[in-house]
């Protein structure tokens, strides 16, 4: 194998250090990355780390989040796991109402893994990445034999500032609950692609960077309690995650969940409640009732809100519990799911 060889496929060489491992950094990795930075060291110099400089006068709390992606397939109906991995960490930061301002970015790919694939997956992440302006600020890349790990795993960090950091777990009775659109679809879309069921669907992921969206509502300050984004165990386990973390009841309406059609039609299929399956786009809200409706409105206002609705209300009734007026007109509790019934879903 000659140093200066483009090689199809991923070999144990390109997370060596070496001279291969150099040119995959220079092909694939600065070209989408390398410009960006946020202090004086950044990913182009490719030191032991970056530094990050904060906005000059800017107050407030740094957020950090990680989280390593594993979705199957890493090609999928609405995204990809490179753009999964950017939103996902994206995500969490928006939800404790944190700007982006850098992420960190490490790769640990399987030998034989093709070279094509990768320079799409990497083209998405920055993309997606280029929606927020939040930049890769350093990364790693490490090579495992073949059948050691499915083909790709990402692991990125997050960093962000927020004016007042927003918890998930700030509920009080009489406050509102707003889900920024409609539930279920990036679970579903990946059952659907999975070559194990063969469906045919028009249903896509919903994945998508929202602080976009969620940044108005964070302006509303100290109307805004909570917020979380239900992904795995979708939003059954995130308002159950909710309810627990702060001792209050969440009392949700199903007519008013919005549910788009095919993810519907597919979930009764399969047996599976959209409750219970991830989401990577959207977020539970949770405000003060006077500010419920500029809330809504300003959810509403964003391409990413247009199926936004006020869902429930926060209650003392059954301290810890989430409990679902249902669309034939009973109560029951909607329980924490034991898990997502999706495995690998991101």
């Amino acid at each position: 194998m000659s140093p200066g060889k483009k090689e199809p496929h991923i070999t144990p060489l390109h997370g060596a250090g070496g001279e291969l491992m150099g040119e995959l950094l220079e092909r694939l990795i600065l070209p989408r990355f390398g410009e960006g930075t946020v202090g004086r060291i950044g990913l182009k110099a490719l030191d032991d780390g970056a530094t990050i400089a904060l906005p000059e006068g800017e107050k407030g709390e740094l957020v950090l989040t990680t989280d390593s992606h594993v979705v199957k397939p890493i090609f999928f109906p609405g995204g990809d796991i490179g753009r999964l991995a950017a939103a996902g960490t994206i995500n969490d930061l928006a939800v404790m109402g944190a700007r982006p301002i850098a992420l960190t970015l490490a790769a640990i790919i399987e030998e034989g893994f093709p070279i094509t694939d990768l320079e799409r997956i990497l083209e998405s992440l920055a993309a997606t990445l280029a929606e927020v302006g939040a930049p890769v600020a350093c990364g790693d890349t490490k090579v495992m034999p073949s059948g050691d790990v499915d083909g790709i795993v990402l692991n990125t960090t997050g960093l962000g500032i927020a004016a007042r950091a927003i918890s998930d777990a700030d509920l009080r009775p009489g406050d509102r609950v707003l889900l920024t659109g409609t539930i279920g679809d990036h679970g579903m879309a990946l059952l659907a692609a999975r070559e194990e069921f063969q469906l045919k669907t028009r249903l896509e992921s919903d994945v998508a960077p929202i602080w976009p969206l969620i940044a108005p509502v964070v302006e509303l300050g100290d109307a805004v309690h909570a917020m979380k984004d239900p992904t795995r165990g979708g939003l059954a386990a995130a308002l159950n995650e909710m309810a627990r973390k702060s001792g209050a009841c969440i009392e949700i309406q199903e007519p008013a969940i919005p549910m788009r059609e095919p993810t519907v039609g597919l979930s009764e299929l399969l047996g599976i409640s959209p409750l219970d399956v991830a989401n990577e786009g959207k977020a539970i809200v949770v405000v003060a009732p006077e500010a419920a409706d500029e809330a809504l409105n300003r959810l509403r206002a964003h391409p990413l809100g247009a199926d936004a609705a006020i869902v429930g209300t926060v209650t003392d009734e059954h301290p810890k519990r989430v409990v679902l007026d249902t669309e034939v007109g009973g109560r029951r509790f909607l329980d924490m799911p034991l898990g997502d019934p999706v495995p690998r879903i991101c």
